[in-house]
């Protein structure tokens, strides 16, 4: 999960609830980051996320990895972009208290993500232009009447 099997197993036993089998994703995706701040690896992860692709994300579930000042969440999605790929998306993102508890599962929000490396990780596209953004959801979802 994140880089070492020593690490990745004492992770699983400390938090079972981020393991790979039961966020849903398989072998390459690389973990949940005990604090994503110290990774050089994360930042740029964050920041190429940032500029990736569109998407839609339909929420599956969340889990709060820690609440120091603004809570920390992973976020799970099913992901739909717009080439027709589908892929279960883990956003690791500070949510604001109002943010969190208007989570709710089926929600579908903007995300992106990275098409030359995907491995699971997403980003919610909070800057998206919505006009964008639904024209994205038209699409997918012709893409699906045909």
């Amino acid at each position: 999960m994140f880089g070492s099997k020593k690490l990745n197993d004492l992770m699983a036993q400390l938090r079972p609830d981020l393991s790979r089998e039961s966020l849903g994703v398989g072998p390459d995706f690389p973990g949940v980051a005990p604090n994503p701040l110290l990774s050089s690896d994360a930042w740029k992860r964050n920041a190429e996320l940032r500029a990736g692709a569109l998407a839609l994300g339909v929420l599956v579930d969340w889990r709060e990895v820690s609440s120091d000042g603004s809570p920390r969440v992973v976020l799970m999605f099913d992901v739909e972009t717009a080439d027709g790929v589908s892929f279960r998306g883990i956003a690791d993102e500070d949510l604001t208290i109002t943010e969190l508890t208007r989570l709710a599962p089926g929600q579908t929000l903007p995300v992106r993500y990275r098409p030359t490396v995907m491995d699971h990780y997403v980003a919610l596209a909070r800057d998206a232009d919505p006009a964008h953004v639904q024209q994205l959801s038209d699409e997918i979802a012709s893409r699906k009447r045909a």
